[in-house]
């Protein structure tokens, strides 16, 4: 990237002594004509201005894009280990949004003459380090105190400050991308501010939290703060993370509202009865919005797909993170639908089959079980069930499963890239290895019989007890 310097004070000096060459008579002609101009649009109040150099700037944003993305992979380290449901949507949500902004601060980088690879290849050891601390959290609470009153609240400063500091005319795509990302911020970040005070309100200690905060803020403004130009304090000692190094959750957790089941894929035999006759459409329907309501087990996977295979290829961090959005949304559908046909959710069991398999697994055939299994079966079976919908005028149905229908066909498409990010191998030696995997984890729950293999297992079976 070329290094442009800021004009020295004795240059400034220089250009200011320049007189301008202006004659009379030129002047009085552009006054008159302006005169005789019949619109007067509204004034731009923008003069050029700015502290930052074109080289500052993009050292600004570059340290700003690698914040964004190691706290979307971040958030994708936890999505197992959280327990409570609406902070477990939310997440799927807020790391797509830190996703998302390092999407737009990446592009305004490749505007300023750096390559996407260069970007995507940056590091920073001391951004690391913090890192590694915050998702050293006890759990969720601290987690949300150190992704959002701590580094999300830093970033928001630091963000409002740029905008504020660098010149409107020239650096106007600047101001622009930062003033889109604090759209998302600011319902982000109020958010998280009330779900801390819930966690409080339910039990939670405040005086750790707020010994969490502040240990938190005093590593973060030991390697200069987000902008890393501001002065620096000593490390705060001890660092969890010299004791224990982070490792992600491979459990997942539900809150204390669930009646969880994981012995099998079938919900009739879960409930221990069915509901309505084998086959019917009530039985049909009813499942696939049970289906969506557990497809919180889905903002597990993809989160934890992401911290997997983190800095591999951004593309692909952020396909999945708008998966993991998307996953959250089914969920809230699901919760919503479940409500409109007049259930409490909680009362129907919570399906952990999937999760408890997927959670151990390398990435890549956790992945492949989802999108050659799970959304392929989907996709196989919901036209179906939409037209049949509509033939019965079940409005909320046809309207919930037609976007659901969208957005499996996208995720089939994005899946396949990566898949190719994650694994070399072909896609039938893929498929295989992940039916004997997702075989002996149904086997070792309970969810088939013992005495079956990946040969007896048919594909249509494991479409059927993975439940996407």
């Amino acid at each position: 990237m070329r290094n442009y310097m800021s004009a020295s004070p004795e240059q400034n000096n220089l250009q200011a002594e320049i007189p301008a060459v202006s004659r009379p008579e030129d002047r009085a002609a552009a006054q008159e004509r302006r005169k005789a101009y019949p619109y007067r649009f509204p004034r731009d109040a923008r003069q050029l201005s700015g502290r930052f150099s074109v080289a500052e700037n993009a050292r600004r944003l570059l340290r700003y894009f690698y914040f964004e993305r190691r706290l979307m992979q971040a958030l994708g380290a936890w999505t197992l280990s959280i327990r409570e449901f609406e902070v477990k949507l939310e997440t799927g949500r807020h790391l797509f949004f830190h996703a998302d902004a390092a999407r737009q601060l990446r592009e305004r980088l490749s505007e300023q003459e750096m390559r996407p690879k260069e970007i995507d290849q940056f590091r920073d050891a001391e951004i690391d380090r913090f890192i590694d601390e915050m998702l050293s959290a006890a759990d969720a609470p601290e987690l949300l105190v150190g992704i959002h009153q701590v580094v999300g609240r830093s970033l928001e400063t630091a963000y409002r400050h740029h905008v504020d500091q660098t010149d409107p005319v020239a650096d106007a795509p600047t101001l622009r991308v930062l003033r889109r990302i604090l759209v998302d911020y600011e319902p982000m970040l109020a958010w998280a501010e009330a779900a801390i005070a819930a966690y409080v309100a339910g039990g939670i200690d405040e005086s750790r939290l707020a010994s969490w905060r502040w240990h938190l803020q005093r590593v973060l403004g030991s390697i200069g703060g987000v902008t890393g130009v501001e002065a620096r304090n000593a490390e705060p000692s001890p660092m969890r993370i010299a004791e224990k190094p982070f490792e992600r959750g491979t459990a997942p957790l539900r809150d204390a509202r669930f009646d969880t089941f994981k012995h099998t894929g079938d919900y009739d035999r879960a409930d221990g009865e069915a509901r309505f006759p084998a086959d019917s459409y009530e039985g049909l329907r009813l499942r696939f919005i049970r289906t969506q309501r557990d497809e919180v087990d889905a903002i597990e996977a993809f989160g934890t797909f992401i911290w997997d295979i983190r800095f591999k290829d951004f593309q692909a961090e952020y396909d999945l993170a708008r998966i993991t959005w998307d996953e959250a949304r089914h969920t809230e559908i699901g919760h919503r639908a479940l409500l409109a046909a007049g259930y409490d959710p909680f009362e129907l069991r919570n399906r952990l089959t999937g999760s408890t398999c997927r959670g151990p697994m390398e990435p890549a055939f956790a992945m492949a079980e989802i999108n050659l299994f799970g959304e392929v079966g989907v996709l196989k079976t919901i036209n179906g069930l939409i037209d049949t919908a509509r033939q019965r005028d079940d409005a909320l149905l046809v309207h919930i499963a037609d976007f659901i229908r969208s957005d499996e066909r996208t995720h089939v498409r994005k899946g396949q890239h990566i898949l190719k990010c994650m694994t070399s191998l072909g896609a039938q030696e893929l498929e295989l290895r992940t039916r004997e995997l997702f075989t002996e984890c149904l086997v070792s729950l309970g969810a088939v019989k013992p005495d079956m293999d990946v040969f007896t297992v048919s594909r249509e079976d494991l479409e059927h007890l993975v439940g996407e």
